[in-house]
């Protein structure tokens, strides 16, 4: 599969970047990525440029707390559900198009103030990131 990219159909493209089809299909237009047609006769994208138009527009809301880390999976979002007993809570952001979800000590939830609405940054600093891939179509499939 070395040397392998990735095509996109313009709906499949839409729902990784968080658009409609029109969106899209606008874009193309204005010249911002490139349509092809695939051996089956179906526009398509490139999935290498999609990556790095996506990559460019990626809209990363600004910081609010202006401290400085070391860590760099930083997303800004809004509290969007605070569960809480007497000891834990679960936290959930809504970070763009991303949901983020932290669990934390219920004492921890009342000194931040958190609660719906609430603008937060949930930081990320992992030792490890599994990454996944799809498995690749069959024959009947494709």
């Amino acid at each position: 599969m070395v040397g392998f990219v990735p095509q996109f159909r313009i709906a499949e493209a839409a729902r990784l970047l968080g658009v409609s089809d029109d969106t899209v299909r606008r874009w193309v237009r204005a010249g911002l990525l490139t349509e092809h047609v695939d051996a089956s006769g179906r526009k398509v994208l490139d999935g290498a440029e999609l990556a790095a138009f996506a990559r460019r527009g990626a809209d990363t809301s600004p910081d609010p707390t202006g401290v400085a880390r070391s860590a760099r999976n930083r997303f800004v979002g809004l509290v969007t559900e605070v569960v809480t007993d007497a000891v834990m809570a679960k936290v959930e952001l809504q970070c763009g198009p991303n949901r983020i979800v932290s669990l934390m000590s219920s004492e921890a939830v009342a000194e931040l103030g958190l609660e719906p609405g609430v603008l937060a940054v949930a930081v990320v600093k992992a030792t490890q990131v599994i990454v996944e891939i799809p498995a690749a179509p069959t024959e009947e499939a494709g």
